[in-house]
């Protein structure tokens, strides 16, 4: 009788192309996936460190994991991802086994073990020659069929004071051209209508082959691949992005227009503390250049507020840069201490309640700016990959991105027997919401 398993993700878009590489893993060797954690056997838990309360989410656990043990004596409990050594202390009590996902090759064996806690310095010479990239060739079984991961690296060497990925992931590590070209012709010829080129810091690639073969060039040749798909990428640095590659963006058909540029800071104080090495003037400029060569860009950013020091006219920069820039879309974190970045030595001079209120009224920027964005789509047709559905009263209610990764949902009837999930449609846009957008079902294709 197979051994059960079920794994849970916290985290970005790498945490959840690894789980998709645990998965693929484990039903290999023999493991039989349920959703259902109470069936399980094994639990993996696949954690992101970046930020407190993401640590806080698998502390939280706990209680569910001891009333799972007492229901299942030999259920294994597993802890991965990106964490830190502090953490792996705390959690050595909570965990039967806690392994690199980097070690990811070696975990068949590993697994037979009654407890393992594997330590290790993500950046040492010894690590990264044993585990460098040799767990990306593990093949993945996609959570969405017709959506694929495809890392070009991992790691990073910005070292941003607030940020634990240098630590978590060790040094920027870049896979073979050839070996991406090669996964993405896969992906095509199974049919999928979505590819994510990934990595920490995605446009700061370069072939270990061939060094003269950097992002933009990368990002051409697997656009110029057949078949029909969208290509999008995630998660470049301003200081990285070059002419080039907004050349290369606009030029290439299956380039989605959507981009997530992550300033952290309207504030140039903020960003020296951060470690961002260039200027809220040269970020601006930047803004200005890839929106005249690329009109219809859809821009996202990821800033961080109450980022220690803060004062309340340095934050008042950054709610005046959202409104100059008029994003679509804002990824807005409280700062937390992390141990071991430089930030943790500074004092968190910003209390919790008004970290909470630059929040809110960032989210409120946003939220009227997406609105005024949204509202130049509707009377149009757009093209919609479809990426979920459910019954809502006697309806069908189908959610979906478009090129510029808006959410866009739509309602057909119960009587509609066409399973759109994972195909293109042509939806005409009805209304504008102040993250998304609302409209009807025109035609279907790949009927």
């Amino acid at each position: 009788m197979a051994f059960k398993y079920h794994i849970i993700t916290f985290g970005c878009q790498m945490n959840k192309s690894d789980s998709e590489k645990i998965d693929f893993l484990l039903r290999t060797n023999g493991y039989e996936k349920t959703s259902e954690i109470e069936e399980a056997d094994l639990v993996v838990v696949n954690m992101c460190s970046v930020r407190q309360s993401a640590v806080d989410r698998v502390y939280g656990l706990a209680r569910k994991f001891k009333e799972l043990k007492k229901e299942n004596p030999n259920l294994k409990l597993v802890l991965t991802g990106c964490f830190l050594k502090k953490d792996r202390k705390k959690f050595k009590s909570l965990f039967d086994l806690i392994l690199p996902i980097k070690a990811l090759p070696y975990w068949p064996e590993l697994l037979k073990k009654e407890s393992h806690f594997f330590h290790s310095n993500q950046r040492s010479p010894s690590f990264t020659e044993k585990h460098g990239l040799d767990y990306l060739k593990t093949e993945s079984n996609p959570k969405r069929a017709f959506s694929a991961f495809v890392p070009i690296s991992t790691g990073c060497n910005n070292f941003c004071s607030y940020c634990v990925v240098p630590y978590t992931r060790g040094p920027l590590t870049c896979r073979s051209h050839r070996v991406i070209f090669k996964e993405a012709e896969d992906w095509i010829r199974k049919d999928v209508k979505e590819i994510w080129l990934l990595g920490q810091n995605v446009n700061d690639y370069s072939s270990p082959e061939n060094p003269e073969i950097k992002f933009p060039e990368l990002l051409k040749t697997v656009n110029d691949l057949p078949g029909d798909f969208w290509l999008r990428f995630h998660s470049p640095n301003p200081k990285d992005f070059s002419k080039k590659l907004i050349k290369n963006i606009r030029n290439c058909e299956k380039v989605t227009e959507y981009l997530n540029l992550p300033v952290q800071s309207g504030d140039n104080e903020i960003l020296k503390r951060m470690h961002r090495p260039y200027t809220v003037e040269e970020y601006k400029d930047l803004i200005k250049e890839i929106r005249k060569k690329i009109p219809e860009i859809a821009l996202s950013t990821d800033v961080i507020v109450g980022f220690p020091g803060e004062t309340k006219k340095q934050f008042q920069n950054t709610a005046r840069l959202f409104k100059e820039i008029k994003f679509d879309m804002a990824y807005i974190a409280e700062y937390s201490p992390r141990s071991g970045t430089k930030a943790f030595e500074m004092q968190d001079t910003v209390p919790r309640e008004e970290k909470e209120r630059r929040r809110e009224l960032l989210t409120k920027i946003l939220k009227k700016t997406s609105l005024e964005n949204n509202k130049k789509f509707v009377g149009k047709t757009v093209k919609v990959l479809i990426e979920a559905k459910k019954k809502k009263k006697e309806r069908i209610l189908y959610l979906g991105k478009n090129r510029e990764f808006k959410t866009v949902k739509f309602f057909l009837s119960l009587d509609f027997k066409k399973d759109l999930v994972g195909n293109f449609v042509d939806i005409k846009i009805s209304n504008a919401l102040s993250l998304g957008l609302k409209g009807d079902l025109m035609t279907v294709k790949d009927e």
